[in-house]
């Protein structure tokens, strides 16, 4: 009878790997259609890294991975992703205003311009998932613990993973370039 079992959860972890697989390749389509390659990647990357530090830090605390776990897994990669976006948003618009200015500043000025928003959303977060940890009782609990672990990594990593993952990949320059004016020539001239 066990092995029945074993064999129909390995067949459903197969299946929602695959699920998984394809949900990360359709966001990096996403993104890589919104912005550029690179970004999607860091993107990409950054939510890898939440995900694997989020199952690390509740494997060491002993935490039994169950659907209130699996639901703030999924809340956490949206939640990063989005503030990911919002960084990646702002250095796209800080490109086209500062085109002669070099990727490293430009990056660092506007993780600086959104910086206040991601604490304040952040910080509001887990005062919420606190209150549902402390207050909500036995069958939430697993669920406010991961979302308490995710918000923290996912800040951490929408600022200080994210936007270096985006210098690492390299060709900065083409971005510089990509959102450039245009001179046309004027006919008759």
């Amino acid at each position: 009878m066990g092995e029945i079992v074993a064999s129909r959860v390995l067949n459903t972890l197969y299946i929602y790997l695959d699920i998984g697989f394809l949900l990360f390749l359709a966001v990096t389509l996403l993104v890589c259609f919104l912005m550029r390659l690179n970004f999607a990647l860091g993107a990409i990357a950054c939510l890898i890294h939440d995900v694997i530090i989020s199952m690390g830090v509740l494997s060491v605390m002993g935490v039994d991975i169950d659907l209130n776990v699996l639901a703030a897994i999924l809340t956490i990669i949206g939640y990063s992703l989005n503030d990911t976006i919002i960084v990646y948003d702002r250095l796209r618009e800080n490109l086209r205003m500062h085109q002669d200015w070099e990727i490293g500043r430009l990056i660092n000025r506007s993780i600086n311009q959104t910086l206040a928003r991601t604490v304040l959303t952040s910080g509001t977060t887990i005062l919420a998932c606190l209150a549902l940890f402390i207050f909500g009782g036995g069958v939430i609990h697993s669920f406010a613990l991961t979302m308490l672990c995710g918000v923290i990594i996912g800040t951490y990593s929408s600022i200080f993973v994210a936007s270096p993952i985006l210098i690492a990949l390299g060709d900065t320059a083409y971005y510089v370039r990509a959102y450039q004016k245009v001179e046309y020539e004027k006919p008759g001239e």
